[in-house]
């Protein structure tokens, strides 16, 4: 029996505010791959972060999630110190680093996991509408990821 790939290649947000939203991700220094206006109920805006396989959606008529309520979208880095401090120099406003669990805030201790392992280490920013968006620093992969 041959497998079949099933390749994850978009997630869609909801957002409030498409242009506003746009302007954001821009800041962020993602790639804008299409903003294709069909009409005035729909518009669909798509956005890669660097090194990502795997692209974010909004638009108009795109979801019927309300706005804000995507949380731990997870950003897997190499080195979360640079990731935190190259989103702060795109006025991103951007958490501590903490180590622990990577959702909601118990079991979290603040700064780097002592030891740099990977996983282990996270830190958060949401956009305008307050979708949560989780760093989260791996360096080598489990077993069987790649």
């Amino acid at each position: 029996m041959s497998t079949i790939e099933y390749r994850f290649e978009a997630a869609v947000i909801p957002v409030s505010d498409v242009d506003r939203a746009k302007e954001f991700y821009l800041g962020l220094g993602w790639r804008l791959d299409a903003d294709f206006p069909i009409d005035e109920r729909f518009r669909i805006v798509q956005f890669t972060p660097p090194g990502s396989p795997t692209s974010v959606q909004f638009g108009t008529g795109t979801s019927t999630a309300a706005p804000g309520s995507a949380q731990g979208l997870y950003l897997i880095v190499d080195d979360l110190v640079a990731a935190r401090e190259d989103l702060l120099s795109r006025s991103v406003d951007v958490t501590e680093i903490w180590h622990g669990r990577g959702l909601g805030t118990e079991g979290r201790e603040p700064g780097l996991d002592p030891e740099r392992g990977s996983y282990k280490s996270f830190a958060s920013f949401t956009d305008p509408d307050g979708n949560t968006w989780l760093l989260q620093e791996i360096t080598q992969r489990l077993p069987g990821r790649t």
